[in-house]
């Protein structure tokens, strides 16, 4: 199968596999699944912001009736600097342990502390209000720039940025790419202009809060269901926590009411399975709105400073950007990711752009929609619009005058293949939506960014059933339709009706590894797992038939999902 070629079934608009058990409320999200027996967990969460926990006390929890087990962060592993995979980079496991639990230090409010499980979501949360926790309240810091002042509260005095003396510091991160002589081209440039953007964090929002059931057997092995992007990294981040060998734990995703990168980590499903060992019995743990909010990782807010040099006839000759991302309690942003895509959309031969992650009293932040990308863009972008109104440009000839191409190369060196930048500029400038006259009040704003995606690790396993109808196996949560996709792109190979395809979301011991759903991956890297799985379905269907027929495979063809030749 090729791009170019004409499809049948591709493009055509079937009813989703997920669409009537959705409509109907018959989908099991991650709240809906319970298991016989179960009990109710609950998480003890800090009032403080900044906090060493000098004891924990669970006695009282633990002599009420009903209250089968306690926890604390002794019961997860003391986590050193190993580095876990994740579907859009790299964590560091002592980044993700105290986002489950903290061990001996509190850096945000509602950071957990504890967790108990009872009989009853009712009996669970008082237990955990019977829990008593003692605290030695410290300064806290919630602004980027104070952070770096000196005298602030320093949340980690064992973490030295890369180049730097080893002394406390609140800075995570600091990358800076430099290309040409920016200070030189801004000597020569007709008109320069400075600004400073500031964003605040920005959580995703998302509708379903985080849920989950874990069950724990006598033989160590355990099983565990949950709303996830990423079951696969569901088991390897709770296996990593926990301590539990990674063949021991099974991982289903439930159907997901959305995540926006939110869904990448984990929160609760340590605790759940911990809780489920100690008591003997499954433990399901559903997070309120509240918890969300305070304690997952939204979106990093950022201070953007922008700095930009260009010709009276609107050619940009120089850009100085320095992004300042607040990375919340723990290491989560990459700054480099935002410093070499702040001016990826523009040709520019003379630049400088530094990205600095600094350490808050907050909430570690996680992904969000090409995360840290937005933040510095909205900066960047604004900045670009106003110098095209200080040259007296529109603002989309501006970008069309100073936009990349093919061939062209970012900060880091890399050239662009084809990418349809200027292509796109066109469209927008030719539409007659941008020509029209703009209402009394209103606005009309452009703006243009740059994204990477990554392949990643996807797998598919495709049954052939006796009537014909074919089962495919996939380890990609749905969030946006991906079994639909699915089905279509292997109804395409096989030539088969598309009701003939059933797409399933596989537990991790039925499927080969598949990273997380996100980045805008799963079509293109889960639909090539699909793909080859049905082509190689195909060869083999002809090798059958040649045998059968006696004759060599290469005189096979394949149509309207059956092997040919001759008359047979």
């Amino acid at each position: 199968m090729n791009a170019y070629q004409e499809f049948k079934i591709i493009g055509s608009r079937p009813i989703r596999p997920d669409g009537l058990d959705k409509v109907t409320g018959r989908a099991r999200y991650g709240a809906d699944l319970n298991m016989q027996g179960q009990l109710y967990g609950h998480v003890v969460r800090s009032p403080h912001a900044h906090a060493v926990i000098k004891s924990i006390d669970c006695s009282k929890a633990l002599a009420m009736e009903g209250v089968l087990a306690v926890m604390t962060g002794d019961d997860l592993v003391k986590p050193g600097n190993e580095m876990l995979g994740s579907g859009e980079g790299a964590m560091a496991l002592k980044d993700v342990v105290p986002m489950v639990m903290s061990q001996g230090k509190v850096l945000f409010h509602s950071q957990a502390v504890a967790a108990v499980a009872a009989t009853s979501p009712e009996l669970a949360a008082e237990a955990a209000r019977a829990v008593e926790v003692v605290y030695q309240v410290l300064p806290a810091v919630t602004d980027v720039n104070k952070a770096l002042d000196e005298g602030a509260p320093i949340l980690h005095d064992d973490r030295f940025p890369d180049g730097y003396p080893e002394e406390p510091t609140n800075l995570a991160t600091h990358i800076s790419l430099t290309v040409g002589d920016p200070d030189a081209a801004f000597e020569k440039a007709d008109v320069v202009i400075e600004q400073t953007y500031s964003v605040p964090m920005c959580h995703q929002g998302y509708i379903e809060p985080h849920a989950c059931v874990a069950r724990a057997d006598a033989a160590g092995r355990v099983d565990l269901w949950c709303c996830t992007q990423g079951h696969f990294t569901v088991r390897h981040y709770t296996s990593a926590v926990t301590g539990i060998d990674l063949g021991k734990i099974k991982v289903t995703a439930s159907e997901i009411g959305g995540g926006f990168g939110g869904k990448t980590t984990v929160y609760l499903e340590p605790l759940a399975v911990i809780l489920a060992q100690k008591s003997g019995r499954p433990v399901k743990m559903v997070m309120d709105h509240g918890d969300v909010f305070r304690a997952t990782g939204p979106a990093p807010g950022a201070e953007t400073k922008v700095k930009l040099g260009a010709t009276r006839d609107g050619k940009l000759v120089a850009a100085d950007v320095e992004c300042l991302m607040d990375s919340g309690a723990y290491n989560g942003n990459p700054a480099g990711i935002p410093a070499f895509m702040a001016t990826a959309c523009y040709k520019l031969t003379d630049a400088r752009s530094t990205g600095r992650s600094v350490y808050t009293n907050k909430p570690k932040i996680h992904a969000y929609r090409a995360p840290s990308i937005p933040q510095v863009t909205l900066g960047f972008e604004l900045a670009i619009t106003e110098l095209a109104a200080e040259v007296g440009m529109d603002p989309i000839e501006f970008r069309l005058l100073n936009a990349v191409e093919e061939g062209d190369a970012n900060m880091m060196g890399a050239p662009y293949k084809r990418i349809g930048l200027r292509e796109c500029l066109e469209v927008a400038r030719n539409h007659e939506h941008y020509k029209s006259a703009v209402a009394d009040g209103a606005g009309r704003g452009v703006s243009m960014g740059y994204w990477i995606n990554a392949g990643l690790q996807s797998s598919a396993t495709l049954n052939v059933i006796s009537d014909g109808h074919v089962s495919i196996l996939t380890g990609s949560p749905d969030i946006g339709g991906s079994r639909a996709s699915m089905g279509l792109m292997a109804a395409e190979v096989l030539g088969i009706p598309f009701e003939h395809i059933h797409p399933q979301v596989a537990a991790t011991d039925a499927v080969g590894h598949c990273d997380v759903t996100g980045g805008s991956r799963t079509t293109l890297a889960t639909g090539q797992a699909v793909i080859q799985a049905a082509e190689q379905c195909v060869a083999e269907m002809c090798r059958r038939a040649a045998a059968e027929w006696e004759v060599e495979p290469g005189v096979v063809t394949w149509s309207q999902g059956a092997a040919h030749y001759g008359d047979q």
